[in-house]
């Protein structure tokens, strides 16, 4: 018996935020019974970089066969679902589509409530699948390829932001960096692999610090720094040691990340800090906000890395806290792929 107790909560999730479709069932917003994923990434890597238009496309071609497949792996069938949650925002507005009209679909054939998901919310919530003692408040670090935000969770799903980058964000950085050194998709993996063979002092590069705004990012400097140093090494007929700027680089990235998350635990009181979202899973971020915290007697949380990508037992675990809280959504649930976090 999956449903061990009446009051158990079986959320079917459902995310297609970009190249990835995905379903899982969760249980009690914490027990993942199932997850499957069916990545894009072969796909995309040939025009180095996610097409919105195939991703939606191979979507509508894979949804049905990850849904059946997750409802499979966990033993259970619909009739034993109480929700279904569906990421709605932010992501490719096309990718974001398919996984609404599909969850719409089913809620309605099914007779199931709707619950959509804040897509950066899942990010967040992917802590509480490994992490039981994990309750908010605490501070969370959320980095990906389309956002970094540094927010106080307060509540489940009740969110203050006090910084953002102001530009690109850290995995974009990632991905057009690994471009430009000839590394190719995805960036992310790449730039932490090669960058173990190198020197992270080799190259210093800016960190940019935003005046009045003490959390706040800004990587787009910094990224530029990168291609003027390629540049300028390709003018000069000079070698580019790939290693050394790939660990320079992160090391960077990685300086203005620790350093503001670090200080707002601090400055807020806060003793738990967290990391999410798809850079979050970056070897070097994770031993160094790891180091940190236990330098300044911060407990850190971080999700294993199928957690820190893309998946829907981060939009299952959070569907159940809106689900507890009463959240329901109507047939008219659309795709906002702009949806700021604290919006519903």
């Amino acid at each position: 018996m999956v449903k061990e107790k009446p009051e158990d909560v079986l959320i079917l999730a459902i995310e297609s935020s970009c190249d990835e479709t995905a379903a899982a069932v969760v249980k009690n917003g914490r027990q993942v019974l199932s997850n499957v994923i069916s990545s894009q990434i072969a796909l995309h890597t040939l025009y180095g970089g996610v097409v919105p238009e195939l991703a939606s496309r191979k979507h509508i071609q894979k949804i049905n066969q990850v849904i059946e497949a997750a409802l499979e792996e966990a033993g259970v069938t619909l009739e034993e679902i109480d929700a279904i949650g569906v990421t709605y925002g932010p992501g490719l507005v096309g990718a974001l589509l398919v996984g609404v009209a599909e969850a719409k679909a089913i809620a309605y054939a099914a007779k199931k409530p709707l619950i959509g998901v804040h897509h950066i919310e899942g990010h967040v919530s992917a802590n509480f699948i490994e992490h039981p003692d994990l309750e908010p408040p605490f501070v969370c670090l959320i980095v990906s390829g389309g956002h970094t935000h540094l927010v106080i969770v307060k509540n489940y799903g009740e969110f203050e932001i006090l910084g953002r980058t102001r530009d690109d964000a850290a995995g974009e950085a990632f991905d057009k960096v690994a471009r430009a050194v000839g590394l190719g998709y995805p960036g992310g993996p790449k730039v932490d692999k090669a960058a173990k063979e190198g020197n992270p002092h080799a190259i210093e590069f800016p960190r940019a610090k935003i005046e009045g705004c003490p959390y706040d990012f800004s990587f787009s400097g910094l990224k530029s720094a990168v291609l003027n140093h390629i540049n300028h090494a390709k003018m000069m007929g000079e070698e580019i040691n790939v290693p050394d700027l790939a660990a320079s680089f992160q090391n960077a990235v990685v300086e203005s990340l620790v350093s503001r998350a670090i200080m707002a635990a601090k400055e807020y009181g806060y003793p738990k800090l967290a990391i999410a979202g798809g850079v979050a899973s970056n070897s070097a971020l994770r031993a160094a906000m790891q180091e940190a915290c236990q330098r300044e007697g911060l407990a850190f949380y971080y999700p294993s890395p199928v957690f820190c990508t893309d998946n829907a037992a981060m939009i299952g675990a959070a569907a159940y806290y809106e689900y507890k809280k009463g959240t329901r959504h109507g047939w008219d649930l659309n795709a906002v792929p702009n949806l700021k976090l604290g919006e519903r």
